[in-house]
């Protein structure tokens, strides 16, 4: 990764809106088409940080995480964001049965949380978002953003 972000979050609203940063740059400097790896342990915030991305793109509703499911899609009018919780994927053939690679190679946003759990599997992240809590005070998060291409773009 050649360039990389690394910020402070002092609360959940401030995660939602990095989230919403990260999407409007996604939306101008992407055209909408990245791959975001969302990485981070248990609790570290990464469905929060994604679920303010997905609001960036006009989603109103809530943004619940996909952990049972492996994907949520959200078809909006400044883009389609498909949103994965691989955590519970044991073999990652089970995301051929939710169109893994036709998901991959259409156009919109794919955010993957626990994408090692299918790293055979995926092209390398366009972005890559590490969350962790931070040691001095766990209601906040340490944010590290990189981006794969030198002008963080794709």
């Amino acid at each position: 990764m050649s360039d990389a972000l690394s910020r402070l979050l002092p609360d959940e609203q401030a995660t939602i809106a990095a989230g919403a940063e990260l999407g409007a740059y996604l939306r101008d400097a992407c055209q909408g088409n990245a791959l975001v790896f969302l990485l981070g342990d248990l609790g570290a915030g990464k469905t929060t940080f994604a679920r303010g991305l997905i609001q960036s793109f006009g989603h109103s509703g809530a943004v619940k995480s996909p952990t049972y499911t492996l994907l949520e899609p959200y078809e909006l009018a400044l883009g389609n964001v498909f949103h994965f919780d691989l955590y519970r994927v044991e073999d990652p053939q089970e995301l051929e049965f939710v169109g893994i690679d036709e998901i991959i190679d259409a156009a919109g946003i794919k955010l993957f949380e626990w994408p090692q759990r299918a790293a055979r599997w995926l092209p390398p992240a366009d972005v890559t978002v590490h969350l962790s809590v931070h040691a001095a005070d766990v209601t906040a998060r340490d944010l590290k953003i990189s981006y794969a291409h030198d002008s963080g773009t794709n």
